[in-house]
């Protein structure tokens, strides 16, 4: 019986002899196990890149709504469009009644048309906010600054603008001090945020920020406004009840009549996240699973050529002495061996592709140490796997008819 060493030798032998055909072998099952890497590698990263961009709200800061945040049942959004709204004494009674509450603040939104000399932006996001926004809001202002109880108290008319404004209407001039027309109504840039760039195809910096009073005036006192929230982690669970219970003495809810209303948590953005794309990464990586499988049946026909094509070299092998082991260890070994190969190539293209997104592209792409281990636990369960019926084929080659092949 051979030796472990002089087994490996005899395989490296063989392999280097036929070196497109192993390479051919190895093909398939390093393109399933880098379309495996990358797969898991862009799951990983999308949870990672949602739970930074599109989730803004931070981990002790929640809204309440008359319609809800992150839903897939288009019927509640019809449904709670006939819930009655909420007003800015709303957030004035969960502001005042709220103890557990540290921050309250409170917003609204409409789409409009930009405008500065020539130069117009379609479907901006038009905000109201109160100025303490400023203090719960995740984003910043990034020149400029934001403006002041008194402004909004006196219903001056400035504005903070986002990138793609600035890009739109300013590009190359400072916006500074600069107006901007909304419907009827101009004004005053004093402040840019920070940019935020395009989250899923959507724009998250067209966007033109006033005071709430200035909103209602222009949009209709009857808006239906966003209570948000913000207050420590110790209270975070006590003032979603308090402003549950403060909100439902107001729209007079008693007893098991559900809330007219909705209060939304980071962890709300992600559980709809997780839930459309897990049907859609699930195909993916089943689609992944499929390719590495499709990649060990190559191997497995490859091998049986190879059985075939080395029929003369088995019967002299056995005629010399080696046993149905020794054979059946040196065909399980290639496959694996070739499969170990094509695993590790597989898995530094995924570590190739996740560099490349990584670094000219704002997704966290990284390939982990438990990816890439179930990348070699895989490559080496389906060389085993499918090397061995090739592996007992030729174990059980009759000597006398191998060495009579030609």
């Amino acid at each position: 019986m051979l030796a472990i060493r002089d087994n490996l030798a005899q395989c490296l032998s063989a392999l280097h002899a036929h070196k497109l055909r192993a390479s051919l072998t190895m093909l398939g099952l390093t393109m399933g196990v880098a379309t495996l890497i990358t797969v898991m590698t862009i799951v990983q990263g999308a949870n990672l890149y949602v739970e930074n961009k599109i989730a803004n709200l931070g981990t002790n800061v929640f809204q309440i709504a008359r319609t809800p945040f992150a839903v897939t049942d288009f019927n509640i959004i019809i449904k709670a469009l006939k819930y009655k709204k909420i007003e800015i004494e709303d957030v004035r009674a969960v502001e005042e009644g709220c103890t557990a509450c540290g921050e309250v603040g409170a917003t609204a939104s409409a789409s409009v048309k930009a405008r500065h000399e020539d130069k117009e932006s379609t479907d901006v996001n038009f905000y109201g906010q109160t100025p303490n926004m400023a203090n719960i809001d995740s984003r910043t202002v990034e020149n400029g600054r934001y403006f002041t109880t008194w402004e909004a108290d006196h219903r001056t008319s400035v504005c903070l603008i986002g990138d793609t404004i600035v890009q739109r209407l300013f590009l190359g001039v400072d916006p500074i001090g600069k107006n901007i027309r909304i419907g009827n109504d101009e004004f005053t840039v004093i402040g840019v945020m920070e940019k935020v760039g395009s989250v899923l195809g959507q724009d998250q910096d067209n966007f033109v920020i006033v005071p709430l009073p200035v909103f209602l005036s222009i949009q209709g006192i009857h808006s239906s406004l966003t209570i948000n929230v913000k207050t420590s982690a110790g209270n975070f669970e006590t003032a979603q009840d308090q402003a549950q219970l403060i909100l439902r003495a107001r729209r007079h809810l008693s007893g098991k009549m559900e809330n007219d209303f909705f209060i939304g948590t980071k962890d709300s953005y992600m559980a709809l996240w997780k839930s459309i794309s897990s049907a859609f990464f699930g195909v993916f990586i089943l689609v992944s699973v499929i390719s590495v499988v499709i990649g060990g049946i190559v191997i497995m026909n490859v091998m049986l050529v190879s059985v075939t094509l080395r029929r003369r070299e088995i019967g002299v092998r056995r005629a010399m002495g080696a046993t149905q082991g020794d054979i059946l260890k040196q065909f399980i070994t290639e496959s694996f061996m070739q499969c170990i190969a094509g695993g590790a190539i597989g898995i530094a293209l995924g570590f190739l592709v996740a560099l490349v997104l990584r670094t000219y592209t704002p997704f966290p792409a990284s390939v982990r140490t438990s990816v890439a281990v179930m990348g070699v636990i895989m490559s080496s369960a389906v060389g085993l796997f499918f090397g061995i019926y090739p592996a007992l084929r030729a174990a059980k080659l009759d000597p006398v008819v191998a060495l009579r092949s030609d």
